[in-house]
């Protein structure tokens, strides 16, 4: 479905960010990418989406994005970046709306039809938004908003998201609910998968059906999770992470 062939980026063809990334990811599969602060995996998912320009090869089914204008990409792929601050005071329904924009005949301007009417009440109910639907997005919750933003992506249809600490910022029962209505998507549709950044290592296993593991910019593992080894992380973060765990786990005792 996704295809990364030796990806390298670097600013001014003098610092390198990334170097020589491979990895795939099929339709209903999940992929998280775990690795400290600057390994270069906000980086790699603005490649993967093409905002910014880098060597080698992304391919989606088989075709080399770098082809591709981003009205094709939009109907493919969507990134949701970390956000923290709101600079626009649309309502729920019209932030939700603007996932339908890609599909509007390609035109600025253009006016939603009923097929987008019907795919955004269909989020808006399978996200239980229909009571915050005419409520100003400054005026909702943490958690309230992610969901908008997740139900504007769903309304985008696009066959991959990229999520960038999809998790920031949100309570324990917030988190949980994202993680579950993304499962969801990616397992209940046909064709869909996540790509998904996270700091929250527990998380990340308890989501994932393969795993990226970068640092200083290079590939350290890529696999499935069922044969993924924890201890890798050791290194990865320079700690005894197991043992750390495990030591949090006798808060509860």
């Amino acid at each position: 479905m996704l295809e990364v062939n030796n990806l390298s980026f670097s600013y001014n063809k003098k610092r390198n960010i990334l170097h020589d990334i491979s990895f795939n990811i099929k339709a209903k599969e999940v992929l998280c990418i775990l690795g400290p602060n600057g390994c270069g995996k906000t980086t790699l998912l603005k490649s993967l989406c093409k905002i910014v320009d880098f060597d080698g090869e992304v391919l989606i089914d088989k075709e080399n994005i770098k082809n591709k204008n981003r009205v094709y990409l939009a109907k493919k792929i969507a990134f949701m970046s970390q956000m923290s601050d709101i600079y626009f005071d649309y309502n729920v329904y019209d932030t939700i709306m603007l996932g339908r924009y890609s599909n509007f005949n390609d035109k600025l301007f253009s006016i939603p039809k009923e097929e987008d009417k019907k795919i955004v009440e269909n989020y808006i109910n399978k996200l239980s938004l229909n009571h915050l639907k005419n409520k100003s997005i400054k005026e909702i919750s943490g958690g309230e908003l992610q969901r908008v933003f997740i139900a504007m992506i769903f309304s985008q249809e696009p066959n991959i998201i990229l999520l960038d600490e999809p998790t920031n910022h949100l309570d324990i029962n917030s988190q949980i609910e994202l993680i579950n209505n993304l499962r969801k998507w990616v397992k209940n549709n046909d064709n869909k998968a996540v790509i998904a950044v996270l700091h929250d290592i527990n998380t990340a296993l308890n989501f994932a059906d393969k795993i990226l593991i970068l640092k200083e910019g290079k590939q350290k593992y890529f696999g499935d999770i069922k044969n993924f080894n924890t201890d890798m992380l050791n290194e990865i973060y320079n700690i005894n992470l197991k043992e750390y765990m495990k030591s949090l786990l006798e808060i509860w005792n």
